[in-house]
């Protein structure tokens, strides 16, 4: 089993910025994927960014050049630094843990971006 705790979410007005952080625990393996997807209201949940233990980035096209994900191995710790933000960005964030065939779920921070 492994936990997720997420925090950092909130209310920001557009062009802000915000940082989520994931801290993971218990059954931690050196080889992993960690990452973030959100769900707006009435969308299925997307892949916003992931992260693998060495340190290899993928985005989605919707934020390159606005969010930056990155990682602490020694703290299994994922941010995301998110900025420029825009209303579209809005949604509850999911940290994600992931090592074939297992993977796990945060509870979720709402991210909320006003006009």
């Amino acid at each position: 089993q492994v936990q997720l705790v997420e925090s950092g979410g909130g209310l920001v007005q557009a062009g802000g910025s915000l940082r989520l952080s994931c801290a993971a625990s218990g059954n931690i393996f050196s080889e992993n994927v960690m990452g973030w997807y959100r769900q707006a209201p009435g969308k299925q949940r997307e892949l916003v960014a992931d992260i693998t233990r060495g340190g290899s980035t993928g985005y989605a096209e919707s934020v390159k050049g606005r969010f930056t994900i990155s990682r602490d191995n020694a703290k299994n710790t994922v941010y995301l630094q998110m900025n420029s933000l825009i209303p579209e960005d809005t949604g509850v964030y999911y940290c994600n843990w992931r090592r074939s065939p297992n993977e796990y779920w945060g509870q979720g921070t709402q991210v909320t971006v006003s006009s």
